[in-house]
């Protein structure tokens, strides 16, 4: 079952830790976003896969837009 990882807050993704294909674990960084000058690491809450990477560095997302997806 797929896991998506979803943007808890507007902000701007400021880096990109993992490539689609990379096994994580629960607690591995994903992403790390930035918001009112604070870097916000986006973590992995389940151990699998990533199955896409939906975001760039400089992206501006926002709340409850997709990061990524764990199979």
């Amino acid at each position: 079952m797929a896991e998506d990882v979803r943007a808890e807050m507007v902000s701007t993704v400021f880096q990109v830790v993992v490539s689609t294909g990379d096994t994580v674990v629960e607690g591995d960084t994903l992403v790390i976003l930035e918001s009112m000058k604070m870097e916000i690491p986006v973590l992995a809450e389940v151990d699998g896969t990533v199955s896409s990477v939906d975001v760039k560095v400089g992206d501006v997302i926002q709340q409850g837009d997709l990061i990524a997806v764990i199979s």
